[in-house]
């Protein structure tokens, strides 16, 4: 019971020499207040419902306009036994494995490889709910970022961020300011709310992470009154969040790929500028070392400070992909998001397709070598069931000449 009063406590939200008290020289209109965060709730509830329209009205006809069609999948002919292991052990049976399922269902080797195959296509997601998803976050990014924008542009705190700690904590918070928090936390607790529905890439658990942090960012730097800072960190997050998002949608549709190559260049630069030379540079070194020039540090200041250090972790992660996808790109051969969603592993392939990239886009030799390797392994297995087969029958015929 007393664990909420001490949650609390003036000196875990506010520099010393700062009460409570202090906090309500300001309007209650005027100052942050921790129950005001309840209201992000049926935000993220109501982004929820719009995301449902939107996906099911709006980008269908989007999609029609930049070509987006689904693939045409082979479906897998019914086998219960195959479709037991499938459902019940792994998607990716083992060579092992393989050897087990073609004694039991009487099958081959590059039919079983086949039947899984084609079985694992049926379970990816098809290009019309990646386009969906994606013209979804573009359209929030693009309004949130112009809207930031729009209402941070005339502020002094934008462009000298000493101001940011000016009077601080007792600065009067703006009703557009306010809005833009509550709109930015609903929206990604929606995500958070829809992200085991959604379609699962290789940096989930790192998207887990980042909307975890992000929530609890937002959350405490309203209650502590970091909105001045917390704005400028939203407006340069959404800024790149723009072109990933963009370039993902011209990817999904056909005849764009040069629009597609350009927005990722662009991306990939704004990226990069903006979460490893900006963030670093102006944001934490803003909390860090100019904050200490009004107020002395106090449990908020440190909390702030490491989980923008959480983002700045993740963002080294992505800009390690990214800088794969620049690689790839610079050789020709780019043509999937490294954080592809996680039902798209590569597909070995039945035919010989004489490119350099495969469907999934890894490079050809890494494709190579998997085939090689099946390759071997199915030769290994032929002479195990060859030499299985040929004692058999040697056994047989001894036992006819037994008799």
């Amino acid at each position: 019971m007393d664990l909420l009063p001490d949650l609390w406590r003036q000196d875990y939200w506010l520099p010393p020499g700062v009460t409570w008290k202090d906090m309500q020289q300001l309007d209650d209109a005027d100052r942050p207040r921790p129950r005001d965060l309840l209201i992000a709730l049926p935000l993220a509830l109501g982004f929820v419902a719009m995301r449902y329209v939107f996906e099911r009205f709006v980008a269908p006809p989007m999609g029609r306009c930049l070509g987006v069609k689904n693939r045409l999948l082979v479906t897998a002919a019914p086998s219960p036994k195959l479709e037991s292991f499938y459902t019940q052990r792994s998607r990716q049976p083992t060579q092992s494995e393989i050897v087990g399922l073609m004694l039991s269902s009487g099958k081959t080797q590059r039919q079983i490889e086949t039947w899984f195959r084609l079985r694992r296509n049926q379970d990816r997601p098809c290009q019309t709910k990646k386009f969906g998803e994606a013209a979804w976050r573009f359209v929030f990014y693009l309004s949130a970022f112009i809207a930031g924008l729009f209402c941070l542009i005339d502020r002094s705190w934008f462009w000298d961020h000493r101001e940011c700690w000016r009077d601080y904590p007792v600065q009067r918070m703006e009703r557009a300011h306010y809005w833009y928090y509550m709109l930015e936390l609903g929206f990604y607790g929606s995500l958070l709310l829809r992200i085991s529905v959604d379609i699962k890439r290789k940096d989930f658990k790192e998207q887990v992470i980042h909307h975890l942090a992000t929530i609890f960012l937002l959350s405490f730097s309203y209650c502590a009154n970091y909105i001045r800072i917390g704005t400028l960190v939203m407006l340069l997050h959404d800024s790149s969040d723009i072109l990933l998002e963009s370039a993902k949608m011209f990817n999904y549709g056909t005849g764009w790929r040069k629009t597609c190559d350009t927005l990722f260049i662009v991306f990939a630069v704004v990226f990069l500028v903006t979460r490893l030379v900006i963030f670093p540079s102006k944001i934490i070194h803003t909390t860090l070392v100019l904050s200490m020039e009004v107020f002395e540090p106090f449990a908020g200041y440190y909390f702030f400070n490491v989980l923008l250090m959480v983002l700045q972790a993740l963002h080294i992660f992505w800009a390690g992909l990214i800088l794969r996808m620049v690689y790839k790109f610079l050789n020709g051969r780019l043509e999937k998001d490294e954080r592809s969603d996680e039902e798209s592993e590569v597909e070995e392939e039945e035919e010989d397709k004489g490119g350099d990239v495969d469907q999934e886009g890894e490079c050809y030799w890494e494709k190579s070598k998997d085939t090689l390797n099946s390759k071997l392994s199915m030769l290994t297995n032929s002479c195990v069931l060859n030499n299985l087969t040929n004692h058999r029958s040697s056994a047989s015929d001894r036992m006819r000449k037994a008799q």
